[in-house]
């Protein structure tokens, strides 16, 4: 095969040379979006963007608000250059002319299966990303998985599935889901578009024949040639019991990186936020989105919005609250849940996801908690925004993102054997990761052998660690 022949991505590096270390020249970027990864990636010393390629020119907005744990504007060098080898000159002005592209997921579904790929290069979004972020397909995948591991380890194992309230997808299991309608008459049901974001199209119901119009306008056959097909939607149990704080529902965002599926190697972030609805909780109003919907593209159109308070608090804030009321250990457990959460929905996927070793992801969970604090999975989100709402949110972001490509380690100033890099723990890699001595946090009298390496709402003190791990990282490099 000639060099230039274009084959899909995930087929390169197949009998090449081992992964390419970026010499002594700068770490060239693309990006797809105008936010705070775009200051992140500005902002990185010796990294240098690619004219005229989808990122644009203009000046980030924020660069240097939040320190970064490398060398930004307000950061700190970590240690002297280590001696790398070279990678084959790149050509100029070509597409393959980047190290590091952050893309959208439109160009990824247009251009993957074409790509050319080195052996360094590193590209945001698994090719079939959507298997786990499509509403329909996740319950899908955690169902399959769940009735597998209900055949080969007994039903006791199955009940670690149980995190994702009862979902049927519409139409293709409408008459299944009378069914059971008909079986809990009076509970409330939420009914979702499959493929949509930011709490569009969502709506509740109690009485089947409330969505009688919307299935007589959605669901007839298609008689019409010419008429779209129908849009998929689920239609779940609506989890009626929130805990609530303040008298409002919230949910968690977590932040999830997956950097390989084969073998499944995952890093949780220990910092995130929680989002609260504007409105006090109530099921007297079930058509009302600012009590039930948290979403905050929602919840900035509340008639009494502050977008000075906004509507978050920080997953560290939630995590003390919840320890102070409840107990360290419950909110252990709880936490715990959200772990299993994490492990098992990607498991669902693991033999459908096209393993790339170019390709990362990082996901958006939602998690919300009932009022037993038992965790459940809502929905994942392969691109989750980026975009802040204020400084605290930014400063989250910036830390977010620039953690994430130091995890990645182009710039290979890393050993590969690090359990956490700034703000990122490693939570799996083909199997559970355990604590070490040293990094304990959250953990009452803790045992090392017996705690997982999960620090989800401890404190983050992502820039001194960063620091330690590079002294110590150049100091192995030179023995």
């Amino acid at each position: 095969m000639s060099k230039g022949t274009k084959i899909p991505g995930y087929m390169q590096g197949k009998g090449r040379n081992p992964r390419g270390i970026i010499g002594d020249r700068e770490i060239r970027y693309k990006c797809s979006l105008q936010n705070t990864i775009l200051d992140v990636l500005r902002g990185r010393p010796g990294w240098q963007e690619v004219p005229g390629q989808q990122s644009t020119g203009q000046p980030p907005s924020n660069t240097g608000k939040a320190g970064s744990g490398t060398t930004t504007t307000q950061g700190t060098t970590f240690g002297n250059k280590a001696s790398f080898q070279s990678i084959p000159p790149i050509t100029r002005n070509s597409d393959g002319d980047w190290d590091f592209y952050w893309c959208d997921r439109e160009w990824l579904h247009q251009n993957y299966d074409t790509m050319f790929l080195y052996e360094h290069q590193k590209i945001l979004h698994f090719r079939n990303h959507y298997e786990l972020t499509r509403k329909n397909l996740m319950v899908k995948n955690l169902k399959r998985l769940k009735k597998q591991t209900e055949r080969e380890q007994g039903k006791a194992e199955g009940l670690s599935f149980e995190f994702f309230p009862t979902t049927y997808e519409l139409p293709s299991e409408y008459h299944i889901f009378v069914e059971e309608f008909k079986k809990n008459p009076g509970i409330i049901w939420i009914m979702k578009p499959a493929a949509r974001a930011q709490g569009r199209g969502i709506f509740l119901f109690r009485r089947l024949k409330d969505i009688t119009d919307w299935k007589k306008g959605e669901y007839q056959p298609l008689s019409d040639p010419n008429r779209d097909a129908p849009e998929t939607y689920v239609v779940q149990r609506y989890i009626e019991n929130p805990y609530l704080i303040g008298g409002r529902k919230f949910d968690v965002r977590v932040y999830v990186l997956v950097v390989s599926y084969n073998p499944l190697k995952v890093w949780l972030y220990r910092s995130g936020f929680a989002r609260f609805s504007n409105t006090r909780f109530s099921l007297d109003s079930i058509e009302d989105t600012y009590v039930h919907l948290t979403n905050v593209a929602i919840q900035k159109n509340a008639p009494d919005y502050d977008p000075d308070k906004g509507c978050k608090w920080s997953t560290q804030q939630l995590r003390k609250y919840l320890s102070a009321k409840h107990g360290v250990d419950a909110v252990r457990k709880a936490y715990k849940g959200i772990d299993n959460i994490i492990i098992k929905s990607l498991q669902s996927v693991q033999k459908i996801i096209i393993n790339d070793k170019h390709c990362f992801e990082m996901y958006g969970y939602d998690i919300l908690f009932d009022s037993d604090l038992k965790p459940w999975l809502i929905e994942i989100n392969a691109s989750p925004s980026l975009t802040a709402s204020g400084k605290e949110d930014y400063e989250l972001k910036f830390g977010l993102l620039n953690d994430l490509l130091n995890v990645l380690d182009l710039e290979n100033r890393l050993t590969g054997k690090e359990k956490r890099i700034g703000g990122w723990d490693l939570l799996w890699e083909d199997g559970p990761i355990l604590a070490d001595d040293g990094n304990m946090e959250c953990v009452p009298n803790g045992n090392t052998t017996t705690i997982p390496n999960s620090f989800l709402g401890c404190h983050n003190d992502r820039k001194r660690q960063l620091r330690e791990l590079y002294m110590a990282a150049q100091s192995v490099k030179k023995t």
